[in-house]
């Protein structure tokens, strides 16, 4: 059964910086995955925020590029995100997301609970 917990969410000011942890299990070999962060701000829709492919390939929604990173440590079954420069906006909840095989029209059907992540301007 594949979990993903995610961690390190929090409240910060604008501008500052949080790094967000996944922990992954039950999955034998994590890079033939797809690992993805998403995010659900209030009133609003969840979205892609990051990918990062079977081969390492990275990709950013435009609204954070230059801001956040997508990193994987596959011996450990980690996924992070590191998010700095944040603003307001980026208030949401942020959800570590997995999907076997391919990024590429993904519906990733795995699913962390989430980490609420809040900016105060």
């Amino acid at each position: 059964q594949v979990q993903l917990v995610e961690s390190g969410g929090g409240s910060v000011q604008s501008g500052g910086s949080l790094r967000l942890s996944c922990g992954v299990s039950g999955i034998l070999m994590m890079n033939m995955y797809c690992m993805a962060w998403l995010r659900q701000g209030p009133g609003k829709e969840r979205e892609g925020v990051a990918t990062i492919g079977r081969d390492g390939s990275t990709t950013y929604a435009d609204f954070v590029k230059g801001r956040f990173t997508i990193s994987r440590d596959v011996a450990k079954g980690m996924v992070y995100l590191v998010m700095n420069s944040l603003k307001p906006e980026d208030t949401a909840m942020y959800y570590c997301a997995a999907s076997y095989g391919y990024c590429s029209g993904s519906s990733f059907p795995y699913r962390g609970r989430g980490t609420q992540v809040t900016v105060s301007s």
